[in-house]
């Protein structure tokens, strides 16, 4: 079996430096790979990414991450994830990584995602620029994530993004803002490319557990919502 640790929504200032480092040092008790689904930071800024760094640095195993939207906010998000990778984090947004795990091959496909909303209620491709543009930043990310993940010739395959692929997670957050924290297409590709898990944070106020039209388990992983270090999913016998 495959075990995989996964949290997102850390959300990292300097007074948090220190703070989940205890419960990870013996993440090799729990899991073979740990999975980071994007908002490490507050605001985006590099001071906090350096928190971020230290805290899932040398760990007993591989950690694969996505940056989120606070991340970007500070327009930094190049060497937020420069850091990160020196750091020993692989940094994924439109593209993939192989891990041997156990004698299987596992592949994890990452990208941020973005908004747009769900099925019947969804934004358009059509009218203002401005409009165009927000879902057109919606369509290639989702496009991005079918490439990284038809890259992959592995065992087993994880989608890791920001973004909610499906509205069940995001139950418990206000109807509203459903456009703002997921998109329908993110959830079209892992179905059609034969994904076994997708994670994903964003969701504060959601639920843990989802699936997608496909029959694909969705877990979001946002820590004030697992209330926890990070949360763990088996794969295979």
């Amino acid at each position: 079996m495959i075990r995989v640790a996964a949290v997102g929504d850390v959300h990292l200032g300097e007074d948090g430096r220190g703070r989940l480092r205890p419960a990870l040092d013996n993440l090799a008790e729990h899991a073979d790979v740990l999975l980071l689904a994007g908002d490490l930071t507050r605001h985006g800024a590099v001071d906090e990414a350096r928190v971020a760094a230290e805290e899932f640095s040398d760990l007993p195993v591989p950690v694969v991450a996505v940056l989120g939207n606070h991340d970007y906010h500070g327009d930094a998000a190049d060497d937020i994830a420069k850091l990160l990778e020196d750091h020993g984090i692989r940094v994924l947004e439109g593209d993939a990584v192989t891990l041997d795990v156990d004698g299987k091959r596992l592949g994890v496909a990452g990208v941020k995602g973005f908004g747009g909303g769900f099925a019947g209620k969804c934004a358009s491709n059509f009218g203002e620029r401005e409009m165009k543009a927000f879902v057109g930043h919606t369509i290639e990310r989702a496009e991005r994530l079918r490439s990284a993940l038809e890259s992959l010739d592995t065992d087993v395959r994880i989608a890791l993004t920001h973004y909610s692929p499906i509205p069940e997670t995001l139950r418990g957050e206000p109807p509203e803002i459903y456009p703002f924290v997921g998109c329908y297409q993110l959830g079209e590709v892992i179905d059609e490319c034969g994904v076994a898990l997708a994670v994903h944070g964003h969701a504060h106020f959601g639920c843990e557990q989802g699936v997608t039209p496909g029959g694909v388990r969705v877990r979001n992983v946002a820590q004030p919502m697992i209330r926890g270090t990070f949360a763990t999913y088996g794969l295979g016998a």
